[in-house]
């Protein structure tokens, strides 16, 4: 795939002045989001040794910097409170050039593979729910969300911007917005009263890796950075090349925090998934500058996998998701095991969105926002017992206990022979607060899972009505 050449995103830029000597970043322009109540960067190119000053209208302030001898320069503006209030910057060399609509309140960068690239028309054959209601609805929001959606590129060298301004909501430009993001950016900008600026950054079938500079790939024996053998890749899978084209150029936009679906890619190589995405998250929070910004990812969906390499794995990727989610300062993760369909099982993008972003923003509400209200956090194994032919798991619940006491399903349980058995009772008990599960198939078990499969969604939730996060008490690995 062809690198998008840097000159170009400058032609993109979107109403630079005929002839203005000075030019911002691409992020940087008519629509934009700032995020409030910060020092928000200002940044660009100009000739060499250039004056440059920056006007915010909600201040009329003057703040100033000097292009070094590549010709960049960057300041910081200070930002107001959020609000709907649209406003104006001028950006001069001595030749003035003024960004309008421009609103503060917050911004996010959405990244990840097809998942959260997944736009509100949906891909062909893989619809979005109620995609096209939002669609046809767009325009009612164009005051409060917008969208920066950098286009699928790769590129061997870091790039420094992107071919790619900012759009605001209407039937014309929302069927390309992300579905999962669409739906956080509402349901923030609701509750919290202020605009919300989504910057999208996605790549279907993007690893991990694809994503992480060259530096720290060096270091991993597995993978090889030899033009040759990446060319050979089928494009989604290529390491590094995203980072470069798609990360870099965003990098000194200010963000409040990113919220990140991905890991169908790495489903084969699970073991080395977490250090790998905490490492990733870790240089991307260095690159920024921003310190630990809230990070918050998305437990891949149940899909059943039909591929050797990857059969069987999913669930252990899962596991991999919330261990990584410990690793990472100031994260958090969100199960997705209920949002899907019986007949979604051989479709990797499920169809409901809506729920996916909603959850995403009451995580952030809660945990960023100190919205305490907005309830997070899934119940989740805590410890069990085995008595008789019964296993009594004990929940965590973090929000009013465990809502259902019928219809469960997703346990399984197995014994010495270690063949897990769909369980053919399931209740809870409320005196103990553990949900007693067993199989005929299984006299004395030595193990209970839930949800551990490729695909087995699970019908167990919490008060706020999040679902029970899969787990296993075992340590069997898969070749035992």
């Amino acid at each position: 795939m062809k690198t998008i050449p840097v000159i170009l995103s400058f032609l993109l830029t979107g109403t630079l002045a005929a002839g203005a000597k000075v030019v911002p970043s691409s992020l940087i322009g008519d629509h934009m989001v700032l995020q409030q109540n910060t020092n928000a960067r200002i940044y660009g190119t100009a000739d060499p040794g250039s004056a440059i000053t920056v006007t915010p209208s909600w201040n009329g302030k003057h703040y100033t910097a000097t292009t070094d001898r590549t010709g960049s320069w960057s300041l910081a503006v200070e930002t107001p409170e959020g609000s709907f209030t649209p406003y104006s910057i001028t950006i001069s060399d001595g030749d003035p050039v003024t960004f309008s609509d421009v609103l503060v309140g917050e911004v996010w960068l959405a990244s990840g593979q097809s998942n959260m690239e997944m736009p509100l028309k949906g891909f062909p054959g893989c619809c979005v729910e109620g995609g096209y209601d939002e669609i046809t609805e767009a325009g009612d929001k164009a005051g409060r969300i917008r969208f920066f959606n950098v286009p699928l590129s790769q590129s061997y060298t870091p790039l420094d911007t992107v071919a790619a301004s900012w759009a605001v909501p209407s039937p014309e430009t929302a069927p390309d917005f992300s579905a999962v993001a669409w739906h956080y950016a509402d349901r923030l900008s609701k509750a919290l009263g202020v605009p919300v600026g989504i910057v999208s950054a996605a790549y279907g079938g993007a690893k991990v890796e694809s994503w992480t500079p060259r530096d720290i790939l060096e270091t991993y024996p597995d993978i090889s950075l030899d033009p040759k053998d990446i060319e050979a890749m089928v494009h989604y899978y290529r390491p590094m090349l995203m980072y470069n084209a798609m990360f870099n150029p965003l990098k000194n936009f200010t963000v409040r925090g990113i919220i990140w679906y991905q890991g169908c890619s790495n489903v084969s190589t699970w073991e080395t998934y977490a250090d790998r995405l905490a490492t990733m998250v870790e240089r991307w929070r260095n690159d920024m500058g921003l310190g630990d910004i809230p990070f918050y990812a998305v437990e891949i969906a149940p899909y059943d996998y039909d591929n050797p390499i990857e059969t069987g794995k999913s669930p252990f990727l899962r596991e991999a998701q919330w261990k990584a989610v410990e690793m990472i300062p100031n994260s958090d993760m969100i199960s997705i095991n209920d949002l899907v369909y019986p007949y979604e099982r051989f479709n990797i993008h499920p169809s409901n969105k809506a729920a996916v972003g909603k959850r995403l923003a009451d995580l952030a509400l809660n945990k960023t926002y100190d919205r305490k209200q907005y309830l997070a956090g899934s119940p989740r194994y805590k410890s069990h017992r085995f008595v008789g032919n019964e296993a009594w798991v004990a929940i965590d619940s973090p929000n009013s206990g465990v809502c259902r006491n019928y219809d469960i399903r997703g346990f399984e349980v197995a014994g010495a022979d270690r063949v897990f058995h769909p369980a053919d009772s399931v209740r809870f008990n409320w005196q103990t607060n553990e949900v007693v599960v067993s199989s005929n198939e299984v006299a004395a078990p030595v193990s209970v899972r839930y949800g551990f499969r490729d695909f087995l969604p699970g019908t167990l939730y919490g008060g706020n009505f999040l679902p029970l996060i899969p787990f296993r008490t075992d340590n069997w690995n898969l070749t035992d």
